[in-house]
């Protein structure tokens, strides 16, 4: 039996995702682009004054981040743009060395990120506490809020009326209505009122000069030779690092509001990718953004690949050909839709007194680090590391503690068991010879380990050195009740390492 043959677009549509067809999910799409297009305007030429390069090379890195991460991303609706973090590491390369040298930076940063994607970088995520994410996310939604400061301080008073007029179109808007995002709405209805009634308040035009051609691609103006590799090499790393951990923390984000999970390795690879071709067009390199994500993601409800390549073809849309338009739209209107980012963005619930009342001082006390550490030095990165070894720091004291020694001599008196129970590791086995009675103890003594586990060499060596405090005294000690793994880790490193005195 045979069938007539199908023609492309019938097979297109045959294969195509569920969401393609639907028109609902579409219109979700394009306006969540639009609306992220329209708030990372005015944040690539703030990025831009940072890495100290004209606002166009932050504009074209927004779009060629966004473009491409789309694309070869492993995380979808997560947005990727020029961002402060990387435009700090890499603004002394290009005060000190020229914007040439910058270019070549970011190329060599995204050669190392697909690197240390391949490598399993991602699998590092693992070791990040939850209570780090909380402090994470809190500390993002802190920053937001603060970087919208330096547009309500020493402006012209109606700017204060347009942006409460804005967060309220925001908060009662999606009650009547969520056919269009209210993001966007309230980003028109002021700018409307704004040209309308002649108020003269900041405007995105007052930023920089919007570009008015695409980029084009090229190679970074600098000798091809090892001194310069060697010149910008740590530069280079940094930015990996930064803009991979950055990114994957975003992904991790992402992941748990959408109840969805994502390639973390794909995503690593696709970031490198996503600044090699940025480098490659003049740009200053980005990694995957927050803020706007989360307008993305929560506040425009996208979930797909759609949103964020329109977000990068929105952007150059609207500056090159609607450049003049753009310009006009008043400062108060995106800041209002990057407070209300804020606000929701923050886990309220993670500071409430009953959620303080039943969380360990531990888990509180990482949190708290976290946010310090990234508010006080405006960089994500650090407060993840701090946070996640503090983390560590709390969990070894915890740990530490759980080891238990317990004694009991046999009837005929010849004999003492004793019982340890618990984790047996470098924090933990410190103390362990302190609890033995080596004058006082019968000639032969049982170590019973069968209820704790051996982690590391310094375990070991504890082990060790009871049974040569008893053997100075001529007792005898027998380690029993070791499971298997704690047997050949005790195996091999029994003797090896130097027993504690």
């Amino acid at each position: 039996m045979s069938f007539p043959a199908l023609s492309p677009v019938a097979r297109l549509r045959g294969s195509a995702p569920d969401w393609l067809r639907d028109p609902a999910v579409w219109r979700t799409e394009v306006l969540a682009g639009l609306v992220v297009a329209l708030a990372l305007i005015p944040e690539a030429i703030s990025f831009s004054v940072i890495a100290g390069v004209d606002p166009a090379i932050g504009l074209f890195a927004s779009f060629t981040m966004a473009v491409t991460i789309a694309i070869v991303g492993g995380r979808r609706a997560m947005i990727s743009a020029a961002t402060g973090a990387v435009a700090l590491v890499i603004a002394p390369v290009n005060r000190e060395h020229g914007f040439g040298y910058l270019v070549a930076t970011v190329i060599l940063a995204g050669v190392l990120q697909i690197v240390l994607g391949a490598l399993g970088v991602a699998r590092l995520m693992r070791f990040v506490p939850r209570a780090v994410m909380v402090g994470f996310v809190n500390s993002l939604a802190i920053l937001i809020f603060m970087a919208q400061l330096p547009e309500l301080t020493h402006v012209p008073w109606p700017v204060y009326p347009l942006l409460a007029a804005g967060l309220a179109l925001m908060v009662f808007l999606p009650r009547l209505t969520s056919v269009v995002p209210a993001p966007l709405v309230s980003i028109v209805v002021l700018t409307v009122v704004t040209l309308a009634a002649g108020i003269a308040v900041p405007t995105v035009g007052d930023k920089g000069d919007l570009p008015s051609a695409l980029p084009t691609p090229g190679l970074p103006d600098v000798p091809f030779t090892l001194d310069t590799l060697t010149t910008i090499a740590p530069y280079a790393l940094a930015m990996a690092l930064v803009g991979l951990m950055e990114s994957l923390m975003t992904a991790q984000l992402v992941d748990d509001l959408t109840d969805t999970r994502s390639s973390k390795t794909r995503e690593s690879v696709g970031q490198g990718v996503a600044n090699i071709v940025t480098g490659f067009f003049g740009g200053m390199g980005g990694c995957a953004m927050i803020g706007q994500t989360m307008i993305n993601v929560k506040v425009s409800g996208a979930r797909t690949r759609l949103s964020t390549f329109l977000a990068g073809a929105f952007l150059m849309v609207l500056c090159v050909v609607f450049g003049p338009v753009v310009s006009d739209i008043p400062m108060a209107a995106l800041v209002a839709v990057m407070v209300m980012v804020s606000f929701a963005t923050f886990d309220w619930h993670s500071i409430a007194p009953r959620t303080l009342r039943r969380l360990p001082a531990g888990e509180i006390a990482v949190m708290a680090v976290t946010v310090v550490c990234v508010v006080a030095t405006h960089n994500l990165a650090v407060g993840v590391v701090v946070g996640s070894l503090t983390a560590m720091a709390v969990f070894a004291r915890r740990v530490a503690t759980v080891a238990r020694v317990t004694s009991v001599v046999d009837p005929d008196g010849g004999t003492v068991v004793y019982r340890v129970v618990g984790e047996l590791f470098f924090a933990s086995a410190n103390d362990l010879a302190a609890r033995f009675d080596y004058a006082g103890d019968p000639d032969r003594v049982v170590v019973d380990l069968s209820a704790a586990h051996v982690w590391d060499a310094s375990s070991v060596a504890a082990l060790d050195a009871v049974g040569e405090r008893y053997a100075r005294r001529g007792k005898s000690v027998e380690i029993a009740g070791l499971n298997e793994a704690s047997a050949r880790l005790h195996e091999r490193l029994s003797d090896a390492v130097p027993a504690g005195r």
